[in-house]
Order: structure tokens, then sequence, then C-alpha cells
């Protein structure tokens, strides 16, 4: 049997309701050379069931004993892979059917130093667009921006096997932020291609790993200590992390951690005024913070739609 030239990796735990439109929506591409490796990562639902249920010889079904992580599962995809290039589709995401194809087409023309091709994609809660992912078309340096903060989805990624084989697989101690963790070795030896279009969704619902935010400090403090020595030469970089972690702090209730931390943002670097403004608020403990955190987003949101009415109007 030939290899396939794409290997879509469906990472599952008890998501069976969700997984149908995943698998759905690789059946629709209209790139056809491909394998899907579903990893069920010790589900307890009817993920089985669903899966057998497609009569698809390129679905191949691999199931972990125990529940093991995202990370896992998806580094048990990628050594179970027979393509040459590597998709990552959450099982609660979708994509738009012309999504590889686009993707294919933009390494056949790129040079080997391309590694990543990265598309758009539309962040969806309770069936409404929340908003479309930006896409940094012209960067000088992807290792730079990917060191600053995380620019991309997973789902949105289409990836050479050969950039794993130089960087490494996901790790696996880290229990969120693993995707950006993987994109910032990539992006030190190969170059990132960023397409415009939105191609895939990205489904928001409770219970999500992305929103654990006890989990999301762990990860970011894992992130500044895996590349501190990095960081420590970039001053603006390396105290947004700090202010990051704090300000994840404060909204998670460890108004105390957090304001050490947001004070180690301002020592880096004093040059922001956000920071000195957060370390303000938390002074007034955790409700307060939320509030005013929530407050600033809701007007951020607001200004957003005023923005595109007006220039719908513009425009019309």
């Amino acid at each position: 049997m030939l290899s396939p030239k794409v290997s879509i990796v469906i990472p599952t735990y008890n998501r069976a309701n969700f997984l149908p439109k995943a698998i759905q929506s690789v059946l629709n591409q209209t790139y056809r050379d491909w394998e899907m490796i579903i990893v069920d990562d010790g589900s307890t639902d009817n993920t089985e069931e669903v899966v057998n249920g497609y009569k698809e010889s390129r679905i191949r079904y691999i199931v972990h004993k125990y529940n093991l992580g995202l990370s896992a599962a998806r580094n048990t995809g990628i050594k179970k892979s027979r393509g040459e290039y590597i998709a990552f589709l959450d099982s609660d995401d979708e994509w738009f059917p012309k999504k590889i194809s686009c993707q294919m087409n933009i390494f056949q023309k790129e040079d080997s130093k391309c590694g990543v091709v990265c598309t758009g994609g539309y962040k969806i809660r309770d069936n409404q667009i929340m908003s479309i992912k930006s896409v940094p078309i012209n960067l000088n340096s992807f290792y730079e921006k990917f060191l600053f903060e995380n620019i991309t989805w997973t789902s949105n990624v289409l990836v050479k096997k050969e950039c794993f084989k130089k960087a490494g697989l996901f790790d696996e101690n880290l229990e969120s932020c693993e995707d950006w963790d993987m994109w910032i070795r990539i992006a030190k030896y190969y170059k990132f291609i960023f397409l415009e279009m939105p191609l895939t969704k990205y489904v928001i619902h409770s219970g999500q790993l992305s929103e654990n935010l006890l989990k999301k400090i762990n990860a970011r403090k894992r992130i500044l200590f895996k590349y501190q020595d990095e960081l420590k030469n970039r001053k603006f970089v390396y105290s947004h992390h700090y202010y990051k972690i704090g300000n994840l702090c404060c909204l998670s209730g460890k108004i105390r951690e957090g304001r050490k931390y947001l004070f180690k943002g301002i020592l880096v670097y004093p040059f922001c005024l956000k920071y000195f403004l957060c370390l303000l608020l938390s002074l007034f403990g955790f409700p307060f913070y939320s509030f005013c955190i929530e407050k600033k987003r809701f007007i951020i949101k607001k200004s957003k739609a005023l923005m595109n009415r007006l220039l719908n109007f513009t425009y019309n």
C-alpha cells in the first residue's frame, strides 16, 4: 500500500458528541491523499462506537488504555503516521473543505525551509462567531513572535513531518500551551507561512482544557522557565510573560501570587502602563480586579463592534 501524503491526527477524550463533525470535515476535504489517525486517549464514552460507524479504509483508530493527556495522544499519532506532512485536528474543531488543499499548494511552491503552513480560523461559541484569528502575514522572525505569544491554533497547521525529527515531539509535561511550545521549537529551524483565509472552526465550550486557568498558569510558568535564557535578552518579551502569569493568577483568585509576578514584570521592563494599572487594581482584591478586567473586555468588544458598523456604513 502506498503511503498517504498527509496524515491527519485527531486526539480525542470523551468527545463522542463532537467527533462526528470533525471526522466529516476531513471526509469533505477536496484534497484526497490522506490518512486519518484517531487517537482515543482512554475515553469512557461511546467514542469507539462512533468511529466504528465510519466505513472508511483511510481511518485508523488507536486507543490508549489510560488517559495520558493531549500531548501524548498527538505524539502517538505522529509516531504512527505514514505521511510526509502532518495535520492536527482537535476532536471538537472542524475544517472547511479546501483547508488541506490550500496548504499543500503552498508547500509545493515554497522552498525547503518552509516547515509549517497555517490558515486563519473562526472562534465559535454557541454556533456564533466570536472572532476571527488574525494571521501575521508580514513577519521578519516567526521565532521572535512565537517567543512573545502563540499566534496560531493547532487545528490550523500543516507540518512537515521532518520538523518533529529536528525539534522533537510535544512536551508531555505541559497540560496547556503544549502547541505554543512546539511552534517555538519548530520556528527556530523552519519558516512558517500564513494564509489569510479562515479555513477552520475553533469551537469554545465548557470543560475545555484551554479555558482551565490553573493549568494555563502552570503551563505559562513552564514556558517561562524553558525559554528563560532566550527571554532574558528580550526585556519587553520577558516582562510580558511575567505580566500574563500575574494577570492569570489574579483572575483565578490568587491575588498575592499575581501581584508578585506583575511586580517582576515591572522590574524587568518599567515602561508599560498596563503593568502598573493591573498591579494597582490587584491591591483592591479579587472581586474588584475581576470586575475591572471584565469591564475592559466588554468595552473593547463593544468598541470593535462599533468600528465594524462604522466601516460597513462607510463602505456601503
